[in-house]
């Protein structure tokens, strides 16, 4: 099932393999005639010495903090953590997307690795945190699709040995589904890459984010999408309202949480003492919104007649209303005496 990965702490290479895509990275220009000549002329060499020359494979990406990676549905991937820090990724996937045609719980297929006795344990602490609440959805996973195999069928269509094929099943491997590279992963990066990246850390913005404390986001309600709110840094407090007379959600959000606004309920935000920013995931690709306040708002957009007679207010009042804020999304706060308050 397809999926959005956040990238929260660290840096890393994001590989995805996508059928039909040409491997586009190789390790020389050689044409293939000349590939042959250097395989001939390899020969005498072990077999370690020409596996790490002329290799190719499909691109490899850079990502890091504030990154979002999307992984389209069904596509294998791997992640390397090349940096100095942990490489802390958030993933949101959808089960209830069309392009899966199993049932809705999170199923993950490994290519490599063991990763079933590691995945017992996470479900099991998370089990004993959540008080093994019924009813609450789990992945299911087991050992890496080739582990249900015949050896010598494996052995055979890869034209490998029978240990190349029990290594592929993951016998005696107990190593889980994140692995330890010994000493440091070698992958084709042309040099263009340093270069890309270079400018990408040059040219890398904050995102969704309220520096001082106490500004808001105008008020807003998804059209045709959910919204899932991660927070990245800070605080905030936040509010939900609909079609309650309560709101459904007004309390504060701290980094590290996570929280869904349903479709046409309006939110909005105010940051804490230190700031806050966010990231948000919709379920929608072409998700529309409808700002509530500012210059792009639904009450701009009212004519000020209609304002006066829905809320019994004035037509100073009707254009106050309309016309404070020339904010569109991120407003500043304002003293009192910047207020345009109209005595009773």
């Amino acid at each position: 099932m397809c999926s959005l990965g956040y990238t929260r702490q660290g840096r890393g290479l994001h590989g995805a393999v996508i059928p039909g895509c040409p491997e586009s990275y190789q390790s020389s220009q050689q044409s293939e005639q000349s590939e042959q000549q250097q395989l001939q002329r390899e020969q005498g060499q072990s077999q370690q010495q020409r596996s790490l020359r002329g290799d190719r494979h499909q691109k490899v990406r850079i990502v890091r903090q504030g990154d979002v990676v999307a992984t389209p549905v069904g596509v294998a991937k791997w992640i390397y953590n090349n940096g100095d820090t942990p490489l802390v990724m958030v993933s949101l996937i959808d089960t209830s997307n069309y392009e899966n045609q199993l049932d809705d719980r999170r199923r993950s297929f490994y290519l490599g690795g063991n990763p079933q006795q590691q995945q017992q344990r996470q479900q099991q602490e998370q089990q004993r945190e959540q008080g093994q609440r019924r009813g609450s959805q789990q992945e299911t996973s087991s050992n890496n699709i080739f582990s249900g195999f015949d050896n010598r069928m494996l052995a055979e269509v890869f034209g490998v040995s029978t240990e190349t094929a029990r290594r592929l099943r993951g016998e005696n491997d107990n190593r889980g589904n994140i692995v330890r590279v010994e000493n440091e992963l070698q992958v084709i990066r042309p040099p263009r890459m340093e270069q890309e990246e270079e400018e990408q850390e040059e040219q890398r913005y904050g995102g969704n984010g309220l520096d001082e404390s106490n500004a808001l986001t105008a008020p807003r309600w998804h059209m045709n999408s959910h919204s899932v709110m991660y927070v990245t840094r800070g605080n905030a407090r936040v509010q939900i309202v609909g079609n309650y007379q309560r709101p459904i959600y007004d309390g504060q959000l701290r980094q590290g949480q996570l929280l869904i606004v349903p479709q046409n309920f309006a939110t909005m935000k105010q940051a804490g003492e230190n700031g806050f920013e966010w990231i948000s995931f919709q379920t929608n690709n072409q998700a529309l919104t409808s700002p509530i306040a500012g210059k792009n708002s639904v009450i701009r957009a009212l004519p000020q007649e209609i304002l006066m007679n829905a809320f019994r207010i004035s037509s100073e009042e009707a254009r106050s209303l309309k016309y404070n804020r020339d904010e569109i999304e991120l407003f500043a706060p304002r003293s009192e005496s910047q207020g345009r308050e109209i005595a009773a």
